[in-house]
This record gives C-alpha cells, sequence and structure tokens, in this order.
C-alpha cells in the first residue's frame, strides 16, 4: 500500500521535510508521494507523519485495489476477474 496526496495540497511544504526516507517531491503542481521510496515511516516512527502533519489532511492511504486513488472499483473488478 502507499500513500497519495490530494489535489487539495496547499504546496505548504510540511509533509517534505518531515518525510524520513525523502518519498516527498513536488510534482507538478502539487507535492508527490513515490511509492517505491515510501515505507509508511516503518521503522521510524509509529505511523506517517506526513499525514499527521498535513494541516488540510489530505494525505491518505490508497488501497492495492484502488491504484489510481479515485475510489473507483477498477483494481478490485480486475483482480475478481483474474480469479
Amino acid at each position: 500500500m502507499s500513500y497519495q496526496i490530494g489535489r487539495k495540497c496547499i504546496n505548504c511544504d510540511m509533509c517534505e521535510m518531515e518525510c524520513p526516507n525523502h518519498a516527498i517531491s513536488m510534482g507538478a503542481e502539487i507535492y508527490e508521494i513515490d511509492p517505491d521510496k515510501c515505507t509508511e515511516c516503518k521503522g521510524f516512527y509509529d505511523s506517517p507523519t506526513c499525514v499527521s502533519v498535513c494541516p488540510i489532511h489530505c494525505i491518505k492511504k490508497i488501497e492495492d485495489s484502488d491504484p489510481d486513488g479515485t475510489g473507483s472499483q477498477k483494481g478490485k473488478t480486475a483482480k475478481k476477474n483474474q480469479n
């Protein structure tokens, strides 16, 4: 699983400074989380610090079944059809 920064991001820089893995960087318009670098702060903190420092709570956990972060059922349907 990974985390994703929502479109409501106000680019306050709080999450980038707190990430111990340097997984957060400025994207084209808002900050983005690199899922290959994000460890959900395991080994550093009890919970992901980006989530706790975000002043507008726009960082959400993305389930494996929702890879595009839209809440769609596409991923679930694809997995179901593979079985």
